[in-house]
């Protein structure tokens, strides 16, 4: 009985980290700024045919409309209440896309921001997208309700109330971070107001949750938060299932604040993942990919089943939110393909693939000042998601994760998962290839200089389709092919000046 017991609350300890993905599908993508209706569809025509195993959206509950000079991405980081309405639709398009969603079995990760309301700047007023009125300045939000008692204005220590010292972690969580007001997540009340919006997710439908700005908020009040959260909706989810959590904290090292802080509340956004991967790939600093041999834990990262893991995110492919100019981005896509495949391929972390909108770049002093640019839009209503004949995006909308290099990398995860990393090679230098188990194998050319290598894939013998030049399409390839032998070795050659200078095969590119 006692070891029953034991199961049974090693189960409930584990569960906040479990991404309640379905079997076999190991990824998750950020539509970054998508309407609901569009993510509906895509769900039903390309994720769930794809094997992707679900999507974090933009935050959905009411938000500031902020026209300076044009509505930017991050009003949606400004709630007003917790009413399901914004540019991306209403209660019942959220409702119709989860249910959709759910149906092909692609799950949906709410961004949750839960730290604060508004800018202290915000003029008062029903300028939100919903039409609810709001006072900042007397921190009234009716709609919620919450009234003045329920932020920190009394207990930050700085003469301005905003974070003003970044070594002073009770600054962090206890000031405004940018002018934000910070609600006093202490008192159970705010902590129910709180849960009963996230419920109202989970009773929808939702799988799980993206906590904003979890390192402005004291790990233990976040803890009495989400032990209030309901089991997900056993519509879709077994009984008794925990929402998936992963908390948004920056930590590079340096800084009193440590994402370790986090890991009892669930999982915790590796930043330090994307950063070292572009040094590495950008050839940085003398850095080398065959130096990617211990990636991971190896390279001072936080524990594998702690951390959600990402190339980049919306934040920082703007120069936002850590990182630094290290960062990958769809504006550099040969070397953007290659770290997102490297990521995809590797069995450190579980992997958050992103999708983006393109905006007009003009950098002053090398500073992008159109970073606050908001999706593509008319009028500021936000424009459908077009689909072209070549199945890429249009509309302005980037579509990352339809790019066939990156799209045919979350099957091969979905097809190596659970399979040992083996099979390392390098050449000293940036040609590297590795194998998971006897299901896949990868080999990238990063020098300036061709490949060419006779390599163990651990594969069985037979002809393989590169999926990243090309496809499987019945039993034939529109790619490279591949040879392995009958002893598991193979023969590649990649040149240095080839478009994508990887290739990729796995079980069930086999001919």
């Amino acid at each position: 009985m006692k070891f029953l017991l034991l199961l049974s609350a090693l189960g409930l300890c584990w569960a906040q980290y479990a991404p309640n993905t379905k079997p076999g599908r190991t990824s998750i993508v950020h539509l970054f700024e998508w309407r609901w209706a569009d993510i509906a569809q895509e769900c039903e025509r390309y994720l769930g045919p794809k094997g992707f195993g679900g999507v974090q959206i933009s935050p959905p509950n009411e938000n500031v409309i902020i026209n300076n000079p044009s509505r930017p991405w991050w009003e949606r980081y400004q709630p007003i209440s917790y009413k399901l309405c914004t540019r991306s639709g209403n209660e019942d398009e959220f409702r119709d896309m989860v249910t959709r969603c759910n149906n092909v079995g692609v799950h949906i990760y709410v961004d949750a921001v839960i730290n604060h309301m508004c800018g202290n700047g915000v003029s008062p007023g029903t300028s939100s997208t919903c039409g609810s009125f709001f006072n900042p300045g007397s921190r009234d939000f009716p709609s919620v309700p919450f009234s003045a008692w329920d932020f920190n204005d009394g207990k930050c220590r700085t003469s301005s109330g905003d974070i003003e010292n970044y070594n002073d972690a009770y600054q962090v969580r206890d000031c405004r971070l940018v002018g934000l007001l910070d609600l006093a997540l202490e008192k159970d009340y705010v902590r129910s107001k709180v849960a009963e919006y996230m419920n109202h997710l989970i009773d929808i439908g939702v799988a799980g949750f993206r906590i904003d700005a979890s390192k402005h908020m004291w790990p233990g009040d976040m803890k009495a938060i989400l032990d209030k959260l309901q089991p997900l909706n056993t519509t879709w989810f077994p009984e008794g299932s925990k929402p998936f959590i992963y908390q948004e904290v920056i930590d590079l090292g340096g800084e009193p604040i440590k994402s370790s802080d986090y890991f009892d509340n669930g999982r915790v956004t590796e930043f330090k993942y994307g950063a070292k991967l572009g040094t590495v790939l950008r050839k940085w600093h003398g850095e080398k990919m065959a130096y990617l041999r211990n990636w991971g834990e190896g390279w001072g990262f936080m524990p594998s089943d702690r951390a959600l893991v990402f190339v980049d995110n919306h934040d920082n492919q703007r120069g936002h939110g850590a990182g630094g100019s290290s960062i990958l981005t769809f504006w550099d896509p040969r070397l953007y393909k290659m770290g997102v495949a490297f990521m995809l391929a590797h069995p450190y972390g579980f992997t958050r693939v992103m999708s983006s909108f393109r905006w007009p770049r003009y950098f002053v002093n090398g500073k992008d000042i159109n970073d606050w640019v908001g999706p593509p839009n008319t009028n500021g209503v936000i424009k459908e998601v077009t689909i072209n004949p070549d199945t890429t995006c249009g509309n302005d909308w980037v579509c990352e994760h339809r790019w066939r290099q990156i799209r045919n990398m979350v099957m091969f995860r979905n097809v190596v998962d659970g399979e040992l990393f083996t099979n390392w090679w390098d050449n000293g230098s940036n040609q590297v290839a590795f194998g998971r188990g006897n299901k896949g194998f990868i080999i990238f050319n990063n020098d300036d200089w061709p490949l060419s290598s006779y390599l163990q894939t651990g594969l069985p013998a037979g002809t393989y389709c590169d999926v990243i030049s090309g496809d499987k399409i019945g039993d034939k390839c529109t790619g490279i092919k591949i040879y392995v032998s009958a002893d598991g070795k193979a023969h590649f050659s990649i040149s240095n000046n080839a478009e994508d200078p990887f290739i990729a095969i796995h079980a069930e590119s086999k001919l």
